[in-house]
């Protein structure tokens, strides 16, 4: 995966990936809504590229992801208003998941979070009901295509420097309690699993914690992988 597009590029979790991913020798393009987001991009070591999925349709999708090898979910709308966020964590991931498939770019690694599913429980007056649900809705679309998905759920997100360890929980396979994890792990978690296949069409959930990254733990759960394998 030399050529990799980053959703949200400006984002604080696509801003740490970005290095990461450079220095395993990638392309990475970042993909943000402003034209003053380009030096913080470029500082970090991606391309900056001006685009704002939340306006575009899927043609124009089509035409941002096409030529690339993965494209990285790690937008949102960052608890705007619940008809914004089902526009952006929803609407605008829907279209790139069937943009991405029409280009012909088979390799989709979404950031989710812990826990996310139709099974939220929390009812529609709750606060944080339209991102959870806009989640559970964009992640079932993607577990529907044809991509070569991960999707990853970290817990709670912090600031704090990454130890490089995890602790995971793939399919839902094995009882894990939601904690917290720093923005830098997921960042590297991002770079880990993008060319890993034992991590192809798995969800992977994960806290901080002492089973290091470097070391794969997920690859050690037996949980089935869900849906059938892209071809």
């Amino acid at each position: 995966m030399k050529r990799v597009l980053i959703i949200g590029g400006h984002g604080k979790v696509a801003l740490l990936a970005a290095p990461i991913l450079a220095a395993q020798g990638r392309e990475v393009l970042s993909a943000a809504r402003k034209a003053g987001q380009r030096e913080d991009i470029e500082k970090a070591g991606g391309t900056f590229v001006e685009a704002d999925v939340e306006r575009m349709d899927q043609r124009e999708i089509e035409r941002l992801v096409s030529g690339t090898d993965a494209v990285i979910w790690s937008a949102g709308a960052g608890g705007g208003s619940p008809e914004r966020t089902r526009a952006v964590d929803f609407e605008a991931a829907v279209r790139t998941v069937h943009a991405a498939e029409a280009a012909g770019v088979k390799r989709f690694v979404m950031v989710s979070y812990f826990g996310a599913g139709q099974d939220h429980g929390l009812p529609e007056d709750h606060d944080f009901f339209a991102y959870a649900q806009a989640k559970a809705d964009a992640d079932e679309e993607l577990r529907a295509s044809s991509l070569d998905w991960t999707i990853l759920g970290p817990s709670a997100l912090t600031d704090a420097p990454s130890s490089g360890s995890v602790d995971v929980r793939v399919d839902r396979g094995r009882d894990l309690a939601a904690d917290s994890a720093s923005r830098e792990t997921v960042a590297r978690m991002l770079a880990a699993v993008l060319d890993d296949e034992t991590t192809l069409r798995r969800t992977i959930e994960f806290n901080d914690g002492s089973s290091s990254i470097d070391s794969r733990p997920w690859a050690a759960e037996s949980a089935e992988p869900q849906g059938e394998s892209a071809s």
